[in-house]
């Protein structure tokens, strides 16, 4: 009955066969490497593909089973056609079989499975919007049939005790997201790929980690004379000072300059009347996530907090900007402190304060010390030599070599680290 047919028909219909069998394989590819999050963003604009293509990828065991399905059908068919055109243009020899099966595949290979799938690959956004116009109806069609077909697997895949696609999905760890932010970088302008960054970072840091050390809080004794007083508000570089009587653990409360500049407008104060305008110090114990205290900050509405031990003896201090720099940056030079910390030498060294934070110094100065635990250079110089150095004591921390230069009051207070040895430059030292 087939001779009946026309030979271009047959090749016309070869063509049809091998282009359904490239949209199967195209739709397969695309569906499958779209971007789940560029798709949801989609939806949300309102795109009636991406919903489609959403709803299609809802389902991913019956959407894969009918594309298969179709792909296998219409390849076998394919297969017999060809075989039929090689009967009519080579006759019933030998080889015609051979002949066929060769050009069956290398048909179905380069127009059904390659050519289509990296199509699908390089443009799987457009093509998968434009398919699932498609395929939605197409699987309601098929819909009793794709269901014997998805329950006899569900049943094979409940026996190998395998669950399926989607079922207990997982959230995205917070190492994963970092990735996707990292592989994002031509997507993300780079000060928000930082800010990004910096946020994974504050999950893993605590008030230790950003607190100015108790040595460096600019401060002011209330037992001191009025003027000295006046004075030391006149010259501050912060906007609040701490107030204490006689002892920093004897906090009194905390001035806003503001507040006092206001109040000293009618006339000189005297200290009853600076006690009267301060406020009540905020204390928060050490190793507070920093996530933690930011929300703390919100929720009391403060600026600034103490950091005390275990036994409530200071340990330094932290402020609002102090947590919200660590997420977007310094952005202001106020602080004479910070250009105190740490100074780079004409030869590459660096001379820091004993009380530098090593983040300081891994952020801006290039350095990669361990930050699981102390968090200053004078922690970590005393964790390595287990005893109070004396000046000229030489040491390596983290491939570093470092110098005591200062020690007072039984700490580090100036340290001389110099540029890694690696293992290589030691042989060669040695040579």
């Amino acid at each position: 009955m087939t001779d009946d047919i026309p030979l271009q028909w047959l090749f016309v219909t070869l063509a049809v066969m091998l282009a359904c069998s490239g949209f199967f394989s195209m739709s397969e590819t695309c569906m499958m490497a779209l971007n789940r999050y560029r798709l949801r963003h989609l939806v949300r604009e309102g795109s009636r593909g991406a919903r489609m293509a959403q709803a299609l990828l809802a389902r991913t065991d019956e959407l894969l089973a009918f594309i298969l399905a179709g792909n296998t059908v219409i390849n076998a068919a394919t297969t017999i056609l060809v075989a039929e055109i090689a009967r009519r243009l080579l006759g019933e020899g030998e080889f015609t079989l051979a002949i066929a099966t060769g050009a069956a595949s290398f048909a179905i290979l380069v127009f059904a499975e390659i050519l289509p799938k990296v199509l699908g690959a390089t443009y799987s956004e457009p093509i998968a919007l434009g398919a699932s116009y498609l395929l939605t109806p197409l699987l309601r069609v098929t819909k009793p049939f794709m269901y014997l077909i998805n329950l006899l697997v569900r049943g094979i895949l409940a026996i190998l005790r395998i669950k399926q696609v989607g079922e207990d999905a997982q959230p995205l760890s917070m190492g994963e997201l970092r990735t996707l932010v990292l592989e994002g970088g031509k997507f993300i302008p780079k000060k928000h790929q930082s800010i990004f960054l910096n946020l994974f970072e504050l999950e893993d840091m605590t008030i230790d980690d950003t607190m100015t050390p108790r040595t460096h809080i600019e401060s002011i004794d209330i037992a001191h004379d009025i003027d000295e007083i006046n004075t030391r508000v006149s010259t501050s570089h912060h906007t609040r000072l701490v107030v204490y009587e006689g002892s920093l653990d004897k906090v009194v409360g905390i001035l806003h300059v503001r507040k006092f500049l206001n109040a000293s407008r009618k006339g000189a104060l005297t200290k009853d009347e600076i006690v009267a305008i301060l406020r009540e110090p905020y204390f928060v114990p050490e190793g507070t996530p920093l996530l933690d205290q930011l929300q703390n900050f919100q929720d009391r509405l403060r600026h600034v907090a103490l950091v005390v031990d275990e036994y409530g003896e200071i340990l330094g201090l932290c402020t609002l900007q102090d947590i919200l720099e660590e997420i977007v940056g310094e952005f202001t030079s106020q602080s004479p402190m910070a250009g105190r910390l740490y100074s780079r030498e004409a030869d590459g060294t660096v001379i820091a304060d004993g009380a530098c934070p090593l983040r300081v110094l891994n952020r801006k100065a290039g350095f990669d010390f361990p930050l699981d635990g102390p968090k200053t250079v004078n922690g970590i110089v005393l964790e390595e030599l287990e005893d109070i150095p004396e000046p000229g004591t030489h040491t390596r921390i983290a491939g570093y070599p470092m110098e005591v230069i200062q020690v007072q009051n039984r700490m580090v207070k100036v340290v001389r680290i110099l540029p890694r040895v690696t293992e290589l430059d030691s042989e060669e030292q040695a040579a």
